[in-house]
Formats: structure tokens, C-alpha cells, sequence
């Protein structure tokens, strides 16, 4: 029987995991707040005064998640793929707002 390799990562130190634990439910709670708000404006249900609210929220939960990668102590090109992906966590709405515009001229009597 073959041992298979092991994945040598860097300890995390245990003085580290509340700020882990508090970063990482911030992501998850400031993203909600992110696409609650914008859907609610965009529902025409809040002014869209508040809409810059829902940017701070994404920006907060960028910084929250890069702090996260920090902590850690994830590799470059991790770092990038996370940037990544809260972009594409900024422009998702946008987009399913815009199909739902376009499906709901093209269905109107």
C-alpha cells in the first residue's frame, strides 16, 4: 500500500482563529447585506439613495475576504481568484437584473 504525499501548509497560529471565524461570517453576512439592499432598491421597494449602501457592503466584504486570504496565509494566485470572484460577486446582479428587464420586455402584451 502507497502512502500518498502530504500537503505541507504553513501552521496557522492558534491566537488567528477568532479573527478567522469573525472574517469569514462577515464575508457571508456583508455579502447578504450586498445583494439585499440592491435587490430592494432594485424592487423599487427603498430609494435608490440607498444603493451606495450596497457597494460599501461589497467593498467591506472584499476587504473582509482578502483579510481572510491574509490570515490564512493563502498563495498569490489564490489571492487573485478570490478578486475574482467577489468581481464576479459585484456583477452577477447587475446581470440577472438585466435579463430579467430585457424577459420582461420581450413578454409584455
Amino acid at each position: 500500500m502507497e502512502i500518498a504525499p502530504l500537503i505541507i501548509r504553513p501552521e496557522i497560529p492558534l491566537e488567528n482563529f477568532f479573527p478567522i471565524f469573525l472574517s469569514s461570517a462577515m464575508v457571508i453576512i456583508l455579502g447578504l447585506g450586498y445583494i439585499g439592499i440592491y435587490t430592494i432598491v432594485r424592487l423599487g421597494k427603498l430609494h435608490k439613495s440607498f444603493m451606495p449602501a450596497a457597494y460599501a457592503f461589497w467593498v467591506a466584504q472584499t476587504y473582509c475576504l482578502y483579510y481572510l486570504g491574509v490570515l490564512i496565509k493563502s498563495e498569490p494566485f489564490t489571492q487573485y481568484v478570490l478578486f475574482g470572484a467577489m468581481v464576479g460577486f459585484l456583477l452577477i446582479p447587475h446581470f440577472v437584473y438585466f435579463l430579467m428587464e430585457k424577459t420582461h420586455e420581450s413578454v409584455e402584451h
